[in-house]
């Protein structure tokens, strides 16, 4: 019993005897426990025998006690070498029964989740608290409750990056995911740049883009349709890698000896970051944009472009419309963040809502919210990225004027020039990254 009293005083962190609700409420949420106020309000319900709204000891004792008969039997069965504790194979070897792939870092973060002793094991007393503190049924359950901070990548930058584990100081670890999310990255950019040219394209020229498109087949041919990008794939993983490790240096800053963050704290963290990483490799998305508005054929690649810009303008012109960017994911990162925590507060109630399809349609919902708030900024950005390239193009005094003349030049769908195609493109490379993230991983964990 020695082990369930020292449970008891680790939740119980104001030592007045009992466990309340928002002692629960806390614990699950440094665990990473979904939909924390209903199950901590389920536990003290079934179990609070005198109706005071909170555990004492004895209450606490019942509810350990039947979370032991539950689990004991489940524990040895997923112990195959039967030592007496579960590793990072005896997850690799579950999730393979269950027909999912995982790599052996993401197998780590498992255990690291239930690991109090830093020994990457998890013995019968660390998996009990585990299952105390996380309330499933079911080891299906259980895996879906792991799988559920799982994010998809849609094809745009996001301003609340992924949280890795804070104390993960495996450095081949860190080096394989890198690495794998580079590859998959790429490739996941390069299939899908057909239509990134071609939402530039529309964001600038509107509905002449398709023709201008079919136009610059001819001297251009096929590879035309990839114009741009090279730098869009050189930019992307240096950047998402940046605004990570930024986003880690300051969570650890204002976390302090607290165990979590709020939705408003990850957020503010987050468009920080994504601001800062934003701003350092911003010069690479205006290359990218005036690649990708470049008639077929023309002699300038990268290194030309850029000097071109150089000469002919400025440098101030390689941050041409970071206002209107910076603006933009603002209510992007909010609206997204906001409306994938509802969706998964509503899925998560159910286990089915935890299968990979699901978690993938409730991603790609949320980013579509997202860029529905903040694409008419978008347009505004690409469009004072494309000035001064683009024969007889208009200066925009500001954002306000830039807005003013889409809708009198276009209307209301002008403010949605190109968003269909980012929807079609986000599809394809959320499944891209998803399939080849996992497996590069695993692969370069096997072979590196």
């Amino acid at each position: 019993m020695d082990q369930f009293r020292c449970l008891f005083d680790k939740l119980d962190k104001n030592n007045d005897g009992f466990i309340s609700v928002e002692e629960l409420h806390n614990e699950m949420r440094r665990v990473g426990v979904v939909s924390v106020d209903e199950k901590a309000q389920i536990i003290v319900t079934n179990y609070d025998r005198n109706y005071d709204g909170r555990l004492d000891y004895q209450e606490f004792l019942s509810y350990m006690m039947d979370r032991e008969k539950k689990w004991k039997i489940d524990f040895h069965a997923l112990d195959k070498n039967k030592c007496g504790f579960i590793d990072q194979e005896d997850i690799i070897h579950l999730f393979k029964e269950l027909g999912v792939a995982i790599s052996k870092s993401n197998a780590e973060r498992i255990i690291q989740m239930m690991d109090e002793d830093s020994s990457m094991t998890v013995d019968w007393e660390e998996f009990l608290h585990h299952v105390v503190i996380n309330p499933v049924e079911s080891i299906g359950e259980l895996v879906c409750s792991w799988k559920h901070n799982l994010v998809f990548d849609v094809g745009e930058s996001r301003c609340v990056p992924i949280v890795m584990a804070h104390d993960e100081t495996d450095v081949s670890a860190c080096r394989n995911f890198f690495l794998a999310a580079g590859m998959a990255d790429a490739i996941s950019r390069t299939v899908t740049a057909p239509i990134d040219r071609l939402k530039t394209q529309l964001q600038v020229y509107g509905s002449k883009a398709v023709s201008l498109g079919l136009r610059d087949l001819k001297p251009g041919g096929v590879r035309s349709m990839w114009q741009g990008n090279a730098v869009n794939v050189l930019k992307g993983t240096p950047q998402s890698t940046l605004q990570c490790f930024l986003y880690a240096k300051m969570r650890k800053q204002v976390l302090g000896e607290r165990d979590y963050l709020s939705i408003e704290q990850r957020f503010g963290l987050g468009c920080v970051s994504g601001a800062v990483a934003h701003a350092a490799f911003y010069p690479l998305e205006v290359l990218k944009v005036r690649l990708n508005l470049q008639q077929a054929g023309a002699p300038h690649g990268l290194l030309g472009c850029a000097l071109s810009i150089c000469h002919s303008e400025s440098p101030w012109a390689f941050y041409r419309g970071f206002k209107p960017s910076i603006m933009c994911m603002i209510p992007y990162a909010g609206v997204e963040c906001a409306v994938h925590q509802s969706i998964m507060s509503w899925a998560r109630r159910d286990p089915a809502n935890c299968h990979d399809t699901k978690l993938l349609l409730f991603s790609f919902l949320a980013f579509a919210c997202g860029q529905a708030s903040s694409y008419p900024l978008a347009v505004i950005r690409t469009q004072q990225q494309a000035q001064a390239f683009m024969a007889g193009s208009q200066t925009c005094s500001g954002v306000l004027r830039g807005l003013v003349q889409i809708y009198e030049k276009h209307g209301l769908l002008g403010f949605y020039s190109g968003m269909g195609a980012s929807f079609v493109r986000a599809v394809p490379c959320a499944l891209l990254n998803y399939t080849l993230i996992s497996k590069m991983e695993m692969w370069l964990s096997t072979y590196l």
